[in-house]
């Protein structure tokens, strides 16, 4: 196994590093704090926790994943692939364990990088992607219905999307019309701000902010950040370590490995997409290990998990950053904010920051995947809607865990239909009933086939089902493997048994063109010197 450097992107960033430079990162540090503002306490209260744990996550994690990953442009902290999941386990297993399942996504990320596992994230099936993004994006929309409306929710709501909704039903008597006004009027503002004043003052900072003005100036009877979650702390807190309750910790390996492989995707998604934007390319590796890094420390300090967020990534790109201090600057940025203006965020209504994120879960829905179903194949469309809806209605976790084994039952089928063991033993009228290929000195009971593709398990029962099809005349079986691509254990097995089988009634098995590949497969396992024992008789 190759174990990856440590060597994080931002010490070839510096080189060459100059005033110019600086103030471009400054800049775009400077915008993408601000935008990162409403996301990262949206996000916090989504999750179940209090907007300043969001805060200080946007904080260190936003430093940690800038400073030491493996991207020149990746903005880092609370996003929504964790909403879903987050409460859940605060539910069940209370803050410590929530605490402990971070820090162990935060070594199992690391251990991904370290390994170069990081390349191989790519490779999770883009239904199973898209399904589970659309599922949260449906669930965030969902979630914020409460304090769009303003509805008196009881303390204590289960996560669970049935129990939530009819929740929701119940409580629609206690609606807020002047936060249905607020929310309606902040979600209309964010989607009719002309692109060209993005760019300058982004949407969600002036809906914000004239909503704050309002509710404080008129005195408006609404539910603000402080109102529902206290003060925000001016600063961040002091380092904690976790009350380790050891029994506990197998429980929370499978939801910290869900986290582990969400932040891994998305993170990754998000580097992608910045190497898109500007031509560069990121070490994903790298990436894994500083998410890995900032992952584990923010736990300690109160926060929640973090990944590379694409939309303020994009923001980043697009306000002119050159090197990943302009992520530090955003993360430098937020700190300024908690501990200079702490006071003015508290009057935040909670039905704007509803209509934020509102708004950001119709953006990142891949909805056009629901108007694409009937073109793509059957079984992708099955693997979509089954990782959305489980993602939706049973549990975030369960939906990534069943997605990924149906697509690597999807990908087992196809790779079975293209995989082929073709006789070519058929007798054709025009050679007087004889073999195609055979002539006057090919010998009676000797049966040829080509194996084609790759010789896996999937592969294994039709060997057995062409053996069979040979018959009692059979004296020798040869197979040509000129086609075949590859080889794993349970193709080899089928080999030898076919071999043992063969050898034990005094028949032989004969391999021709074997790919070098494929032969040091059998070379490797013994399986070459044991076929050459069994010498071939003149026949």
């Amino acid at each position: 196994m190759k174990v990856s450097r440590f060597r994080p992107v931002i010490l070839d960033s510096l080189k060459g590093y100059n005033s110019r430079t600086f103030r471009a990162d400054l800049s775009a540090g400077l915008t993408v704090g601000i935008v990162a503002l409403p996301l990262a306490i949206g996000f916090a209260i989504a999750s179940g926790v209090s907007p300043s744990e969001g805060l200080i996550t946007a904080v260190i994690a936003g430093f940690l994943i800038s400073a030491l990953g493996g991207s020149r442009f990746q903005i880092g902290g609370p996003t929504g692939a964790f909403v879903p999941i987050v409460a859940g386990i605060v539910l069940v297993h209370g803050l410590g364990g929530f605490m402990l399942c971070t820090f162990l996504a935060g070594v199992i990320l690391f251990l991904m990088g370290l390994t170069g596992l990081g390349r191989m994230i790519k490779y999770i099936p883009y239904p199973v992607t898209m399904g589970f993004t659309s599922g949260i994006a449906v669930i965030i929309f969902l979630g914020q219905v409460p304090n769009f409306l303003g509805l008196d929710m009881p303390e204590k709501t289960s996560p669970e999307f049935f129990q939530k909704m009819t929740a929701i039903w119940q409580q629609l008597p206690t609606a807020n019309w002047v936060s249905i006004l607020i929310a309606l009027g902040c979600f209309a503002l964010i989607l009719r701000w002309p692109p060209r004043f993005q760019r300058v003052v982004p949407a969600s900072i002036v809906s914000l902010v004239l909503a704050t003005v309002l509710v404080w100036a008129l005195g408006l009877d609404v539910q603000t950040i402080q109102t529902a979650f206290g003060e925000i702390p001016r600063g961040l807190p002091s380092l904690r370590l976790p009350d380790i309750e050891w029994a506990a910790v197998p429980r929370l390996i499978g939801p910290a490995f869900a986290i582990a492989l969400l932040c891994a995707i998305e993170s990754l998604l998000s580097a992608v997409v910045a190497d898109g934007l500007t031509n560069d390319r990121h070490d994903s590796n790298q990436e894994l290990m500083g998410q890995g890094i900032a992952n584990m420390i923010t736990p300690l300090f109160g926060g929640i998990p973090a990944t590379g967020a694409i939309a303020r990534t994009a923001t980043n790109i697009r306000s002119g950053a050159q090197s990943p201090v302009s992520g530090i600057v955003h993360a430098l940025v937020l700190l300024v904010i908690m501990v200079a203006a702490a006071p003015l965020v508290q009057w935040i209504p909670l039905a704007a920051l509803a209509a934020v994120l509102m708004v950001t879960a119709l953006r990142m829905g891949e909805w056009n995947e629901f108007r694409r179903l009937k073109k793509v194949p059957l079984y992708d469309a099955i693997v979509f809607l089954s990782v959305f809806l489980l993602t939706v209605i049973v549990d975030l976790t369960v939906a990534v865990e069943v997605g990924v084994v149906l697509a690597a039952l999807l990908f087992i089928k196809r790779m079975t239909e293209t995989s082929k063991i073709a006789a070519l033993d058929e007798a054709h009228p025009s050679n007087g009933g004889r073999p195609v290929w055979a002539d006057d000195s090919w010998p009676e009971g000797v049966f040829l086939f080509r194996i084609q593709g790759a010789f896996f398990f999937g592969t294994a029962d039709k060997l057995e089902t062409s053996f069979r099809r040979t018959g009692e005349g059979l004296r020798a079986m040869v197979l040509c493997l000129d086609e075949v691509i590859t080889i794993d254990a349970t193709g080899l097995n089928a080999l030898e048994s076919l071999y043992e089988r063969l050898r034990s009634r005094g028949r032989h098995l004969i391999l021709c063109r074997v790919p070098r590949r494929v032969r040091a497969v059998m070379d490797k396992s013994g399986f070459s010197e044991r076929l050459g024992e069994d010498p071939w008789p003149p026949l």
